[in-house]
């Protein structure tokens, strides 16, 4: 079969699963945060922990809840990987070095999975269980309860509760992660992933040398690796290992894994705010964006100019014959819009256009779809910085769904807009202007530059991808990434629960004439032209002297 042919199929494939998905696992979602039952799973592990389950959370107690739960599990990771050398099944592993200890913490707790180590070599197999494992789980059960909690702000009235985190995250983890999960692992391993408990073994090589093999949990931890975009590889390799993604199934499917969730949210968007219709809405302009990036990743992918290129046909280096080019965009594009960093091939090597757009992707917010629940929460508070702009052209108090968007709750989403890019461009900044930082930058010229913005901006916006030619296992970029990841994570977080705090103490407004409707092309027009004039105006100057600088070479 032709490869462009291929590379169509798949993604038509693609579609026509996810929009199976959207409807029931979206409806799903939406029961899982409105029933008033309890699994006595549920209740034993509130007696446990004890939670009061009938508790209601103003947003600032939400807030302190998430920031407690998540500083207690950077000390668990951290310590974890500082002992595992004495845990059973180290598999040799010396205990991780405090730096990369603290930069990996940071990185797993806040569902970046930014990685400066080679999981093979690095993490014993309870490390990668019991620490990495477990957070990808959290993390991204962090991000949707966030999502939830901002959706509960518009459908409450005089009120200022938005729910019990304790009981939002416990149910989502089991009711959605777990099962779900389970589920992805076997099909995952029946394409031929690996999970076992295997040590390391030696293995002669067919030209008469010796070979390290690495076994282990791989697919268990795949599965949510993908399911809850964390991105963060087993193996140095990540889902270019064939351990990891054996086949052209297997790559296909795990695409769907990271993608499945973040749409359906906007149908659980929809159901709970009673108006399927702005599901709808926010979907199809995350689905555009993601098809626009997807195809101009793969045409600059495709270029023949040069004589290389147009021996292999395309941009081939760096790529995995088994996925080639069509393969490779797909995954690169998807994996970049949502915040789930794993690549199937060396994003590095990508043509200087083709780069451009992965980090151009990451720069969008990862809104389109974005991360889970992170990704649902940016594009409503990209909607509020809409909704305001509309009202000002028509000179009239914005309105969203029945909400007024007053000063207050504008500045809340201008605050929102405003802590991911800077903390990637000040770190990128801090980076470029010390000598220390620039050392460790391989590769000189525009590409040089491209690489530490990248690396700031993956970190910034929790996706946990990279740009190779950049030494980042250096002490600053460990420390410095694991702050900013900190930072970019949970600055926007408090401020989507005081937005959502906001709007659940209002009384509801009846739509007039006036009243801008936000389930209309129209909406949908502005809004995705509100995200490309905030990423131009925000990341164009890093982008001109960075890709575009290369790419016009």
């Amino acid at each position: 079969m032709n490869s462009s042919l291929a590379g169509i199929l798949q993604i038509v494939l693609l579609v026509v699963a996810l929009a199976v998905f959207y409807k029931p696992l979206g409806d799903y979602i939406a029961r899982i945060f409105t029933s008033e039952k309890h699994s006595r799973v549920e209740l034993g592990l509130y007696r446990v922990m004890g939670i009061d389950k009938d508790a209601d959370q103003k947003w600032g107690t939400y807030a302190r809840s998430l920031l407690a739960f998540s500083a207690v599990s950077v000390l668990l990771v951290y310590l974890i990987e500082r002992i595992q050398h004495w845990l059973p099944y180290s598999n040799g592993m010396a205990n991780v070095n405090p730096v990369t200890a603290w930069n990996t913490a940071a990185s797993f707790v806040t569902n970046t999975n930014w990685q400066n180590y080679s999981g093979e070599s690095t993490m014993g197999y309870v490390t990668q269980m019991a620490a990495l494992a477990v957070q990808n789980f959290l993390s991204a059960g962090v991000g949707i309860v966030v999502a939830i909690a901002l959706v509960r702000g518009f459908t409450r009235n005089k009120t200022d509760r938005l729910g019990n985190f304790w009981v939002d995250l416990t149910r989502v983890t089991i009711r959605l992660l777990i099962p779900f999960s389970i589920i992805g692992g076997i099909i995952l391993m029946s394409t031929g992933v690996i999970d076992n408990f295997n040590l390391t073994s030696a293995v002669h090589t067919l030209s008469g040398g010796m070979q390290s093999i690495v076994g282990g949990p791989v697919a268990s931890q795949e599965v949510i690796k993908e399911l809850g975009n964390n991105g963060g590889g087993f193996f140095n390799a990540n889902s270019a290992h064939p351990f990891e993604n054996p086949n052209g199934f297997s790559d296909w499917f795990e695409i769907f894994l990271l993608l499945v969730i973040p749409f359906s949210l906007c149908r659980t968007f929809g159901k709970m705010v009673k108006d399927n219709r702005q599901g709808y809405l926010l979907v199809a302009v995350m689905v555009s964006l993601w098809l626009v990036a997807v195809g101009g990743i793969s045409f600059f992918e495709w270029q023949h100019a040069g004589t290389a290129l147009q021996q292999a046909g395309g941009a081939m280096e760096g790529k995995e014959v088994r996925f080639g080019i069509p393969g490779s965009s797909l995954f690169g594009g998807s994996t970049t819009v949502t915040s789930t960093g794993a690549v199937n091939s060396f994003h590095d090597s990508f043509t200087a256009f083709g780069g451009g757009i992965l980090l151009f992707d990451m720069m969008l917010g990862e809104v389109v779809p974005g991360g889970v629940g992170a990704g649902l929460y940016g594009m409503l508070m990209l909607a509020v910085v809409t909704v305001f702009i509309g009202g000002l052209m028509v000179g009239r108090t914005p309105e969203y769904l029945g909400k007024k968007i007053r000063p207050s709750e504008m500045k809340y989403a201008a605050l929102y807009i405003l802590a991911t890019p800077a903390s990637a461009l000040i770190g990128a900044g801090l980076s470029l202007g010390f000598s220390v930082p620039r050392r460790a930058i391989f590769n000189a010229g525009p590409h040089g530059l491209t690489e530490v913005v990248y690396a700031f901006t993956s970190m910034a916006n929790n996706n946990g991808s990279a740009f190779a030619g950049l030494g980042t296992a250096q002490t600053w970029y460990q420390v410095t990434g694991g702050i900013v990841m900190l930072i970019a994570r949970f600055a926007p977080e408090i401020f989507v629960l005081a937005l959502a705090g906001a709007l659940a103490k209002q009384q509801p407004v009846p739509a007039s004439a006036g009243t801008l409707e936000t389930h209309k092309p129209l909406f949908a027009g502005l809004l995705i032209g509100v995200i490309i004039i905030l990423v131009g105006l925000t990341y164009f100057p890093a982008l001109a002297l960075g890709p575009f600088a290369e790419g016009l070479h």
